[in-house]
């Protein structure tokens, strides 16, 4: 395993993170067990995995606290996340607090090292600022949490407005933001505000099924090069991105793609997400692999310049 420091924080932490959610949410939405969906997240720790990101709305809080059960508790880093708004009403500061503590008793521990906002969409950034981060202050000074941080709606704000809208206070040690081959707007617009104030950076949505599911892959380009996103000249829509294995050394999509975004410099974490051990360890081999050829990666950089509408869902 490979190790960086996320940002402020200082928390040496694995490159490859464990991610809960998504659509598998560690196989309980294909099926899994508790007891698979444990073995999961062992084996990650297993492989050198020492990040792991879940949340309340995830529903695997308490399988991330029975996995990590028995692991001294200064070797994992544990990341969570509450909502700002349920139902479509606000969440009060009392709320997320006590929130906090239902997930830190489900996890089984006595604090989170990082804990999130989670996704807040347009109209509920002065919520956030006002009522929501005193109270990550609160936690923080009550040693429930070390580290405040923010992850965006990447699926419904591909241009992080929101995110971008959030940075006008800096109070977030920790920002989870949306980055693949298709999407590169947060090179431009976020990172330079993350690495400029050292907010550590977790990578969301670095494979979706864009990646893995050739229809849907040239669905999406033929959508981008309709809206002008994308340059006809640039691409063969029967083999979008071919010329990515034919001249690089991945064995397929997924595996470039996460090569991809494991070495932007503007990313720390590189959050993957499956039920499966096998998935796992190929997914691990892929994000520790070196980097494209620079001439793909610049290739793509160049295709992708003025892409700002997909998020590779």
């Amino acid at each position: 395993m490979e190790f960086t420091t996320l940002g402020r924080t200082g928390l040496r932490v694995s490159v490859v993170g464990m991610g809960c959610g998504g659509a598998s949410r560690l196989g309980q939405a294909y099926g899994n067990s508790e007891a698979e969906s444990v073995a999961v997240v062992r084996r990650a720790m297993e492989l050198g995995i020492n990040y792991i990101d879940t949340a309340e709305a995830y529903r695997t809080e308490e399988i991330v606290g029975k996995a990590i059960a028995g692991v001294a508790r200064d070797q994992i880093f544990i990341s969570t996340k509450g909502n700002p708004y349920k139902e479509a009403a606000p969440v009060s500061a009392g709320e997320l607090v006590a929130g906090c503590e239902a997930s830190l008793r489900r996890l089984g521990t006595d604090y989170v090292d990082v804990y999130h906002i989670h996704g807040p969409k347009q109209g509920q950034t002065q919520h956030v600022l006002e009522e929501l981060v005193p109270a990550l202050e609160t936690l923080r000074t009550q040693g429930k949490i070390r580290a405040t941080a923010i992850s965006e709606h990447f699926s419904t704000d591909t241009e992080h407005s929101v995110l971008l809208d959030l940075f006008q206070a800096d109070v977030w040690d920790v920002a989870m933001v949306g980055y693949n081959i298709l999407n590169q707007t947060a090179n431009r617009t976020v990172f330079p505000i993350t690495q400029a104030r050292s907010i550590g950076t977790e990578c969301m949505f670095a494979v979706r099924k864009a990646f893995s599911r050739p229809d849907h892959l040239r669905a999406v380009l033929a959508e981008l090069v309709e809206k002008g996103e994308v340059s006809a000249e640039e691409i063969d829509l029967e083999n979008p991105l071919g010329f990515v294995l034919d001249e690089s050394d991945a064995a397929d999509l997924t595996e470039a793609a996460y090569r991809f975004c494991r070495h932007e410099p503007g990313l720390d974490i590189i959050l993957m997400g499956t039920g499966s051990i096998d998935h796992l360890e190929t997914n691990v081999r892929s994000l520790l692999c070196p980097p494209l050829p620079g001439p793909v990666t610049e290739r793509l950089q160049r295709i992708f310049a003025h892409a700002v509408s997909a998020s590779g869902s």
